[in-house]
């Protein structure tokens, strides 16, 4: 009896660990025209053990420029301060780093990491997508520098370390998968360029 108990405990929590996604619909009617014109007519909703935990919408086609030639891009035609799409946690949420954020509307703008000694081994790859709230970054035109990013990010974290998803170059096979022991990665198309994002999921690092 014991081991039994045992067992269906890990298996309770396994299984309250799960995270499932299905589709969002429209983008949200309060976002202004400038931005939801910019997005694709449906989005993915996830769900996980305590509800619903994100909706995400990326945009139509994805931002292209000249071709970095950094190492560990996984997306170098994608210009650093590029608007991608909209995010939006029912409750509270986090980011990577599990830095909590708060109910509401977010953009995402794609930045890489610095090369500095702080961000060593954070991730394979240096590709990120920002989270700014909505109210701070109303003009998906605009090309903030990445450090104009950061500065607005911050705004989302509540801390002088900006708010960011994992992100990187994707299978081009649509779905939501787990990946290792307690990543949620979304694959998807930005027009015809695939790309994968780490919706739930906390870095070791």
């Amino acid at each position: 009896m014991p081991n039994f108990f045992l067992i269906f405990c890990l298996a309770t929590a396994a299984f309250g660990q799960q995270y499932k996604s299905a589709p969002a619909g429209a983008p949200p009617a309060e976002l202004s025209p400038a931005l939801s014109s910019r997005l694709q007519s449906a989005g993915l909703k996830v769900t996980g053990p305590a509800g619903a935990w994100c909706e995400i919408w990326f945009v139509k086609t994805a931002p292209n420029g000249p071709k970095s030639t950094e190492d560990a891009v996984t997306l170098p035609t994608i210009p650093v301060g590029s608007f991608l799409g909209v995010i939006r946690f029912a409750g509270n949420g986090a980011d990577r780093r599990g830095q909590p954020l708060k109910p509401g509307l977010y953009t995402l703008r794609y930045v890489l990491t610095p090369v500095t000694g702080d961000h060593l081994g954070v991730a394979p790859q240096r590709d990120f997508a920002a989270l700014v709230p909505v109210a701070v970054d109303k003009d998906p035109a605009a090309q903030p520098t990445l450090q104009q990013v950061i500065e607005m990010s911050t705004k989302a974290s509540g801390t002088p370390h900006p708010a960011i998803l994992s992100l990187a170059s994707g299978s081009g096979t649509e779905g939501f998968t787990k990946e290792g022991e307690h990543d949620w990665t979304w694959n998807t198309k930005l027009g015809d360029l695939p790309v994968a994002i780490i919706l739930a999921g906390k870095a070791e690092a």
